[in-house]
């Protein structure tokens, strides 16, 4: 174990670890391990919890015996809440320490917070062997020179040592903005299994379940080490835990049969939300998510994104009240989430957030109206604001300076969009009516 490793506080013994996760960042604290704080069997649920790349947030919650404060930030007043459910932080690239944990047979749970681009995955789903650390893993892994720099390569480590300990089934929990995130995760996981080890990969076919999730709750970046999230908070999963599982319903997670309405409204109608706040509010000069929306033209776009999104979902996912509340929670002031957090790997939050919307209402025979409107919003962020991180960003300079830019930049997210010319004719006038703040002729950043 590293010097992460916690020791019991004053008062009793920790609880013990059977839950795993990767991605120790604040929604992680304000989210899942919030969650399990509050579950009705918390005390036999404790967590060892590990960074994806810097290890501070690890250092930080090490140095306070892994027990940390969130604050929930009202309209009008803060509330605090001790949580204990961490009970062990460690730096992501201690894989010696993670696979000790998930050899061991009362581990049941691994979680992750990963962002949409930080799985090494391409848009197929397939370990993208064009990233450096992804293919440098494989080799790794392959000759036993593991490094461990990625998810896939850690998460590959981690489940082949509970194989080779005989220590049983597991379920892995992927917690983040991918449509069907659970068979996301499985079909990119296994694809990399497969290139390393026949057995392994069957192992995992037949002992790992992969569940599905939505979860919610505003988090937004602060200094220090302080964590602040709203009130409101959601978890909707749907899945198998073969090996148990905190009791996360009696703190008001939901479990489903079929989670794909529920990451759909949420996917469109908060994180679509808040992408068309951040790439029409920042070209206006706004900086934060209640300043975007109190803008009558990003509150406008949004109310017709939205009003095109819920006819694409299923009868029963009670969209008006999610609508309401999102409006009160977006306008509280007192949660500064900051457009500029939100706009990072735009293209990708482009491909699920707005492309989405645009195939079903064409599918379905509706107009794509406000779904163009918002493609067109992302469009004019990447070309007038090439400084801001993006993962797919040679792609998006490689389509800038193709012959048909427009077109060019829509089918990387998505060439049925791109080869409809009904859906181009939308983008292109309302990619042509430019914010006054959104400098011309901005050259795109290779």
């Amino acid at each position: 174990m590293t010097d992460a490793t916690i020791a019991a506080p004053p008062g009793g013994p920790r609880r013990p670890v059977r839950i795993v996760h990767m991605g120790l960042g604040r929604f992680f604290r304000a989210h899942q391990a919030w969650y399990t704080d509050r579950a009705r069997d918390a005390e036999s649920w404790g967590i060892a919890a590990f960074t994806v790349r810097s290890p501070r947030a690890a250092a930080e919650l090490a140095a306070q015996d892994c027990v940390y404060t969130l604050t929930v930030r009202g309209p009008e007043v803060d509330t605090e809440e001790r949580i204990d459910s961490v009970v062990a932080a460690h730096d992501g690239s201690d894989v010696d320490a993670l696979c000790d944990y998930v050899s061991r047979p009362e581990v049941a749970v691994i979680t992750l917070t990963v962002t949409e681009a930080g799985y090494g995955l391409d848009a197929e789903g397939k370990p993208d062997m064009d990233d450096p650390e992804v293919s440098g893993d494989l080799h790794g892994l392959r000759t036993g020179t593991f490094g461990a720099h990625t998810v896939l390569g850690r998460l590959i480590a981690a489940l082949d040592a509970r194989r080779r300990a005989g220590a049983g089934p597991i379920a892995l929990v992927p917690c983040d903005n991918v449509p069907g995130n659970g068979p996301f995760l499985a079909r990119g996981l296994l694809r990399f299994a497969e290139q390393i080890s026949g057995d392994l990969a069957a192992w995992i076919r037949e002992n790992v379940s992969f569940v599905s999730t939505s979860v919610d709750r505003i988090t937004p970046q602060t200094t220090g080490s302080e964590v602040v999230t709203e009130p409101f908070s959601d978890w909707v999963l749907a899945g198998d835990f073969p090996a148990g599982r905190p009791a996360w319903e009696s703190a008001g997670a939901r479990f489903v049969n079929d989670i794909e309405p529920w990451e759909a409204r949420k996917l469109w109608l908060l994180n679509g939300a808040h992408s068309i706040l951040a790439f029409a509010g920042l070209t206006r000069g706004l900086q934060t998510v209640s300043e975007a929306i109190a803008h009558p033209e990003c509150r406008a776009l949004v109310d017709a994104f939205w009003d095109e999104a819920v006819q694409c979902l299923p009868a029963g996912t009670e969209v008006d009240d999610y609508r309401e509340q999102l409006v009160v929670r977006f306008a509280n002031r007192r949660i500064e989430y900051r457009l500029s957090q939100i706009a990072t790997d735009a293209t990708t939050k482009a491909q699920f957030r707005f492309a989405a919307v645009s195939e079903r209402s064409i599918e379905a025979g509706r107009s794509p109206e406000a779904s163009a409107r918002a493609t067109a919003a992302w469009i004019q962020w990447v070309l007038g604001r090439p400084s801001e991180a993006d993962a797919r960003a040679a792609e998006i300079a490689a389509a800038a300076a193709s012959d048909d830019p427009m077109t060019a930049l829509v089918e990387v997210i998505s060439p049925r969009l791109a080869a409809s010319r009904a859906f181009m004719d939308r983008v292109r006038p309302a990619t042509a009516a430019r914010p006054e703040s959104l400098p011309r002729g901005a050259a795109v950043a290779s």
